[in-house]
C-alpha cells in the first residue's frame, strides 16, 4: 500500500512540474529572444506561487498562527485557480497559434504580390532599369563608366564605345556586367553593376565601329575580365543581361534597399515571436480575467436562489413553507466576519420559516474564527435555525464548533430529529465523523418516527441519499460539492457525487443539493455561482 501511494505521489509530481515547465515555456521562453530577466523572473513567479499556495495549506492544516495563515492564503489560494486557467488557456493557444501564422503568411503574400512593380517600356521590347548610363551626341555610342579600384590606381569601364571595324555597316556591341557585391582588392572599392548600354548607328561612309566593355576586378596581382557578358543584336537592342544578385533576405543590404534613406534599419520580431507574443499575452489575460470575475463574484455574496418542491405527505396548511438552505460557508483566513456578514443579511431578507445549515461552515478553530461567525447569532426565522456538521467541521474540531454554533441560537442536529408542526426534520453528522466515532446514524435519526407524516432530511454530503432512501426520507438537503467551483472541476466532482447540483429525485426521495455560499481555497468560483437556496414545499392537496 505505501509502494502504491508513493508512485501516486511521484505521478503527480511529474505531472504538476510539467505542466508548470509547460505554461513556463509558452508564456516566458517562447515569447523572448535569449535567456534574461524576463525568464528568470516567470521562473520565479511560477516557483514562488507554488510555494505560496503549498504553504498556505499546510499553515491551515496545521493550525499555524491565524496571522500567517491570512497573509499565505490571499495569494497562495489565488494561485492555485490562476495557475489553473493558465495552463487551460496556454492549451486552447495551441489552436489558435497555426491559426494566427497562416493568417500572418497569408497577408505577407498578399501584401508582397500587390507591392510588385508592373513591367515597363515599348511593347515586345524588353524593358530595362534606369541607370547612370550616359548617352552620347547623336552619332556617338554611349558610354558607362565603371572605375575599379586596384593596386594601382582606379581604371575606367567604358560600356557602348564607338570602335572602328574594318568594315560593313552594322556595329556590334559586348557589354560585360560585374557580380553584384564583388570587392575590390587593392583600393578598398566595390564595382557597381552596370546595365547593358545601346550603340548607334554610324554615319555614312564610316566604317562600322565595334563597341566592347570590359569589367576588370581588381585583385592583388592585377585585372580580371568579368567573367559574363551580354551580345547585342544588329540593330544595337541588347539581347540579354545578367542581373545583380539580390542580397539575402534580413541582411544589412537588404534592408538598406528597402529603405528610401539608404541606411540599414534592425529587423523587427520574426512571425514566429511575433505569434508566441500575441498568444501568450492573450492567454495570461484570459486567465487573469477568469480569476478576477470568479473571485468577485464570491466576495459580492451569494445571490438567492428560489426553488418549489412538492412533497406527497405535506399537509394543506403547510404549502409555501420556506426552507432557507445554506451550505460551504467556509469561514477561514479569507473569508471572514464581513462575509457571514452578507450570508446572514441575504438569508433574513428572505424571511423564511426555517434555516437550515447543512455543514462546512468553517474552516479553522473557534479561538480563530469565533469572531467572524459571531454574525450567525443575528439569523431569524420563525421556526428557527438548524446546523448539522460537514467534513470541514471534523478538520477544525467539531465538538466546539458544535457547542458555538449552540451558542449561536443555531440549533444542532446530531443524529436527531425534530418534529415541526408539518413535517419531521431530521440531522444526520458527516461521514467524515466516522473517523472519531461520530458518523452519521440514521437509525437514531430516524428508526422511530410516523412514516405518515412528511420528513426533511439535512445531510451535508449528497453520497448519503441512499440511505435517506431505505429511511423513506421525503426530501434531503446537501451541500458539499460547490457545483464543482472551479471549472472543469465539475468534471470530477459530478463523477464522485450522485448530484452535482439541483434537485434530483431518487425513488419516492428527492434530493436537493446547493451549491454553497462561500468557497474553499480559492476564494474563486469559475462555472458554479454561489447561491442561498429557498426551498418552498408545496402540497400536492393545495
Amino acid at each position: 500500500m505505501v509502494i502504491v501511494f508513493v508512485l501516486v505521489a511521484v505521478l503527480v509530481l511529474a505531472v504538476v512540474v510539467t505542466a508548470n515547465w509547460y505554461v513556463w515555456r509558452r508564456l516566458f521562453r517562447d515569447t523572448t529572444r535569449g535567456p534574461g530577466p524576463v525568464r528568470r523572473a516567470g521562473a520565479v513567479l511560477i516557483a514562488g506561487g507554488w510555494v505560496l499556495a503549498i504553504a498556505a495549506l499546510v499553515a491551515e492544516r496545521s493550525g499555524a498562527p491565524f496571522w500567517l495563515q491570512q497573509v499565505l492564503a490571499w495569494p497562495g489560494f489565488l494561485w492555485l485557480a490562476l495557475s489553473i486557467y493558465l495552463l487551460l488557456a496556454v492549451l486552447a493557444g495551441e489552436i489558435v497559434r497555426p491559426l494566427l501564422r497562416r493568417f500572418l503568411e497569408h497577408r505577407a503574400r498578399r501584401t508582397g504580390q500587390a507591392s510588385r512593380p508592373a513591367p515597363a517600356g515599348p511593347e515586345g521590347a524588353p524593358t530595362t532599369a534606369p541607370d547612370a548610363a550616359a548617352t552620347g551626341p547623336q552619332g556617338q555610342g554611349s558610354a558607362l563608366a565603371a572605375p575599379q579600384a586596384n593596386g594601382s590606381g582606379a581604371d575606367p569601364v567604358s560600356a557602348g564605345a564607338s570602335q572602328p571595324n574594318g568594315g560593313g555597316g552594322s556595329a556590334s556591341t559586348t557589354t560585360a556586367v560585374p557580380a553584384a557585391g564583388s570587392r575590390a582588392g587593392g583600393g578598398g572599392a566595390t564595382a557597381s553593376a552596370a546595365a547593358p548600354a545601346t550603340a548607334s548607328q554610324p554615319e555614312a561612309g564610316v566604317g562600322a565601329p565595334t563597341a566592347e566593355t570590359a569589367a576588370p576586378q581588381a585583385n592583388g596581382s592585377g585585372a580580371a575580365p568579368a567573367p559574363e557578358t551580354a551580345t547585342g543584336d544588329a540593330d544595337g537592342a541588347p539581347a540579354s543581361a545578367i542581373a545583380p544578385d539580390a542580397p539575402p533576405e534580413g541582411s544589412p543590404e537588404s534592408l538598406a534597399t528597402a529603405n528610401p534613406t539608404g541606411t540599414a534599419t534592425p529587423a523587427g520580431p520574426t512571425r514566429r515571436l511575433f505569434v508566441s507574443r500575441v498568444v501568450a499575452g492573450a492567454a495570461a489575460a484570459a486567465a487573469v480575467g477568469t480569476v478576477g470575475y470568479g473571485t468577485y463574484g464570491v466576495l459580492r455574496g451569494p445571490k438567492v436562489k428560489r426553488v418549489t418542491v412538492p412533497l406527497a405527505k405535506l399537509p394543506r396548511a403547510a404549502h409555501g413553507y420556506r426552507i432557507a438552505v445554506v451550505s460551504d460557508v467556509h469561514l477561514g483566513p479569507v473569508l471572514g466576519r464581513g462575509f457571514a456578514q452578507k450570508v446572514v443579511d441575504t438569508i433574513n431578507a428572505t424571511q423564511p420559516d426555517l434555516i437550515a445549515v447543512v455543514g462546512d461552515l468553517v474552516d479553522g478553530s473557534v479561538k480563530d474564527l469565533g469572531p467572524a461567525a459571531a454574525p450567525l447569532a443575528q439569523l431569524r426565522a420563525r421556526h428557527g435555525s438548524y446546523f448539522v456538521t460537514g467534513n470541514h467541521e471534523y478538520f477544525s474540531g467539531a465538538e466546539q464548533w458544535v457547542e458555538e454554533v449552540r451558542r449561536l441560537g443555531i440549533n444542532p442536529l446530531e443524529n436527531a430529529r425534530r418534529e415541526m408542526p408539518y413535517f419531521d426534520l431530521a440531522g444526520v453528522n458527516d461521514v467524515a465523523g466516522e473517523d472519531e466515532g461520530q458518523g452519521p446514524d440514521f437509525a437514531k435519526a430516524l428508526g422511530d418516527r410516523d412514516t405518515a407524516r412528511a420528513c426533511v432530511l439535512l445531510a451535508h454530503q449528497p453520497v448519503q441519499i441512499h440511505d435517506a432512501v431505505e429511511h423513506g426520507v421525503d426530501l434531503q438537503l446537501s451541500g458539499h460539492t460547490h457545483g464543482g467551483q472551479l471549472w472543469p472541476g465539475n468534471l470530477i466532482a459530478s463523477g464522485a457525487n450522485p448530484t452535482l447540483a439541483g434537485l434530483d429525485r431518487y425513488g419516492d426521495t428527492q434530493l436537493y443539493v446547493s451549491r454553497g455560499a462561500g468557497a474553499w481555497g480559492p476564494p474563486t468560483r469559475v462555472g458554479a455561482p454561489s447561491d442561498i437556496t429557498v426551498i418552498e414545499l408545496a402540497s400536492k392537496q393545495a
